[in-house]
């Protein structure tokens, strides 16, 4: 509705994790260079812990663009939730291969000569693991396990864990502590501010291809930045109710009125 008339070649707010959008405030660009410095160092274990809605599935594709595919071999595993042999069988899958052994001992060694293949290649393999706030004790091992594949120069796999808050409790569980000691890279992603918030919303409208309207009134701002928290998954739906908001009284400000309203429908769906 609101598209053509403020002139926006796409939509600004979208939830979708595209990366063409990423903002990159200073801890998002800091969290991407941890994640740059773990693979490039070979460190092994690397985790990136943030809250629901905070970027991470962003970032992480924006990192896995950044990659030289030339170069890297990568395995994005999204469904956690899975045994220890389903996911032997999901990482394969991911590297490209079809033909896959059927018990757990047969898929460790495959995965072994797979990765053995890739190093004498000249590639590296990384494996990254979302929502890893759910994958079950047992597979942590099983994956901690894979981290032991090595030649005498170095490891087979580098493998990135991104979660939730509630990761750090998971990888506190006495049980994994010999996982815990391999994490030489950890980062966690902190909510923007009232600075980034500006300029995140901004920098979505450019990019939507504003044409210097509309624009958010300071007050919207504040009253966007305080309800969610400085959480970029919140502001975009706050943003873009608070735009149709405007786009009904025609208008090219969006003002505190409009945000107030935003809020009372996010608030509206949540309770």
């Amino acid at each position: 509705m609101y598209q053509s008339f403020y002139g926006f070649t796409e939509m600004p707010f979208n939830i979708t994790p595209d990366p063409k959008f990423l903002f990159l405030s200073p801890t998002h660009q800091e969290a991407l260079q941890h994640l740059k410095f773990g693979v490039q160092e070979k460190k092994g274990f690397i985790v990136l812990v943030g809250e629901v809605g905070c970027g991470k599935t962003t970032l992480c594709r924006r990192f896995l663009n950044e990659l030289d595919p030339a170069h890297f071999d990568t395995a994005l595993i999204l469904n956690p939730r899975v045994t220890e042999t389903q996911m032997l069988k999901a990482i394969l899958t991911e590297l490209g291969e079809s033909k896959l052994a059927r018990s757990q001992v047969d898929l460790v060694a495959q995965i072994n000569g797979v990765l053995l293949d890739r190093i004498a290649q000249g590639r590296d393999i990384v494996l990254i693991i979302d929502e890893a706030q759910n994958l079950h004790p047992d597979v942590l091992e099983q994956i901690r396990l894979l981290s032991n594949l090595e030649t005498d120069k170095q490891k087979l796999l580098q493998i990135v864990l991104m979660g939730q808050p509630e990761l750090k409790t998971v990888l506190s569980r006495t049980e994994l502590r010999q996982l815990r000691q391999r994490i030489l890279v950890h980062y966690e992603l902190k909510p923007l501010t009232l600075g980034d918030v500006h300029a995140y919303i901004q920098h979505r409208l450019t990019l939507a291809g504003t044409s210097g309207r509309p624009t958010f009134t300071p007050w919207a701002l504040r009253a966007i930045f305080r309800h969610s928290g400085g959480i970029p998954r919140l502001i975009n739906h706050l943003c873009d109710k608070a735009l149709l908001a405007a786009y009904v009284r025609d208008s090219d400000l969006v003002n505190y009125w409009d945000a107030r309203r935003a809020i009372r429908d996010v608030r509206s769906l949540t309770t």
